[in-house]
C-alpha cells in the first residue's frame, strides 16, 4: 500500500493523520473571513486547509423547479442555484488566498466541481485534489483531475462498494498515482451512530488504498476513535463562529475544537504504537513497587525457612513471589532478619 505525500508531508502508514480544516462555505461571502480560518487552522496545528472550487453555474441549473428545490434540512427552502450562489468561493479569491497560506506555510488544495476548476486549480499549481462525495459518481471528473497525476483523496458518503469501485478504478485509468479514500457520511451533521467506522479498516483491505474519514459529526470523538482503526486523514468543516449564519457553521468546529482534534488524534495515534509487552519507559521506576518475598521472622544460619518465615509483600526487592513454595525447608547460609528481601545468595 503507497503512502502519499502532498507538498512534503507523507500520509499513510507510519504517519500521525494528516488533518484537513476544510472551509466550505465559512467565509461567508468575505474574503478577510477566508484569511481568518487560513491563519486559525495554522495555529491550531492543522496539516492542509481545503477548498471547494465551483461557480452556481457550474454546479447546477438557474432553476426553482421542484427537481432544483431543497425540502428539509439546514437550507429546507432554497434552490441549489440559490445556495451555491450564496456558498461558492469566488474564483478570483483562489489565488489571493493559496498566495496567503503558501506565505503562513500551511498546505492548501480545493475540491473541483468541473473541469474548468481543475484548470484554475492547475494554474494556482495545487498540490493535490479531494473529489466530494457528491462529485463521487463523476466518473469523467475523476478521470479529468487524475489526468493532472497530483495526489488524490475521493470522500466516498453514499457510495456502495460497486460505485467505490468505479472511483477508484476511473482514478487510476486517468493516471492517478497516490490516491486516498474518506470513508463519509453525508448527513449534515451526520450522527456518530451512522459512521460504522470498521468500514476504514475494510475498505483499507478491499481497495489497497489508505482510508481516512470525513467527519461530519458535532464533535471530534467520532475522528478520535477513527485513528485507533488506521484513519490516515481526518477532514473537518471549520469555522470562526458555528453561530456565523452560513450554510455550514452550524456542524463546523470552531477554533479551540479544531485545536483539540490537531492535539488529540495524535495522541491518539502515538498511543496506538506497536504491540509491546514487558516494562515500558515510564514504568521502570515503579518495578520496585511490585511485590516481592521478604523474611517477617528472624532467621538464623542453618535453620530451614518455614511458611512463617517469609511472605509475599511490596516493595520489590526481593525474590519474585512464584518462589515462595519452591524456598519452604530450604536452609539459610547466614543470619536474616526481619524485614529483609529473600535473595538466593543467602540461601543454600
Amino acid at each position: 500500500m503507497k503512502n502519499l505525500n502532498i507538498n512534503g508531508r507523507e500520509i499513510g502508514k507510519g504517519c500521525s493523520p494528516y488533518i484537513i480544516a476544510e472551509m466550505s462555505a465559512n467565509h461567508n461571502g468575505k474574503i478577510e473571513n477566508a484569511f481568518k480560518i487560513i491563519d486559525m487552522a495554522v495555529s491550531c496545528g492543522a496539516d492542509a486547509l481545503k477548498l471547494q472550487t465551483y461557480r452556481p453555474d457550474t454546479i447546477t441549473l438557474n432553476s426553482t423547479a421542484p427537481d432544483f428545490m431543497i425540502s428539509g434540512g439546514l437550507w429546507d427552502g432554497k434552490s441549489l442555484y440559490e445556495l451555491y450562489e450564496g456558498a461558492h468561493l469566488p474564483w478570483d479569491w483562489h489565488k489571493p488566498l493559496f498566495d496567503y497560506a503558501k506565505s503562513k506555510g500551511i498546505t492548501i488544495f480545493s475540491s473541483p466541481f468541473d473541469n474548468s476548476a481543475v484548470d484554475l486549480l492547475e494554474d494556482l499549481n495545487t498540490p493535490a485534489y479531494k473529489i466530494a462525495s457528491f462529485e463521487a459518481t463523476d466518473l469523467p471528473l475523476i478521470k479529468y483531475v487524475a489526468s493532472t497525476g497530483k495526489p488524490m483523496i475521493i470522500s466516498t458518503g453514499m457510495a456502495n462498494n460497486e460505485e467505490i469501485e468505479e472511483a477508484v478504478s476511473a482514478a487510476y485509468e486517468g493516471g492517478c498515482k497516490e490516491l486516498a479514500l474518506l470513508h463519509c457520511v453525508s448527513g449534515y451533521p451526520a450522527p456518530a451512530s451512522d459512521y460504522n467506522l470498521l468500514t476504514i479498516s475494510d475498505m483499507r483491505s478491499k481497495f489497497g488504498v489508505n482510508v481516512g474519514l470525513s467527519d461530519h459529526t458535532l464533535d471530534n470523538t467520532t475522528a478520535i476513535a477513527s485513528v485507533a482503526l488506521g484513519a490516515a486523514i481526518i477532514e473537518k468543516h471549520v469555522t470562526l463562529n458555528r453561530n456565523g449564519g452560513g450554510p455550514d457553521d452550524s456542524f463546523s468546529l470552531e477554533e479551540r475544537d479544531l485545536a483539540a482534534l490537531c492535539k488529540d488524534s495524535k495522541t491518539a495515534w502515538a498511543a496506538i504504537g506497536t504491540v509491546h509487552y514487558g516494562k515500558k519507559s515510564s514504568e521502570k521506576a515503579n518495578v520496585k513497587f511490585r511485590r516481592s518475598l521478604y523474611f517477617v521472622k528472624n532467621i538464623k544460619a542453618g535453620e530451614c525457612i518455614t511458611k512463617e518465615h517469609i511472605r509475599s509483600v511490596r516493595p520489590g526487592y526481593g525474590v519474585a513471589p512464584k518462589y515462595f513454595e519452591s524456598l519452604i525447608g530450604r536452609k539459610v547460609k547466614k543470619d536474616f532478619n526481619a524485614c529483609e528481601p529473600v535473595n538466593f545468595d543467602g540461601i543454600a
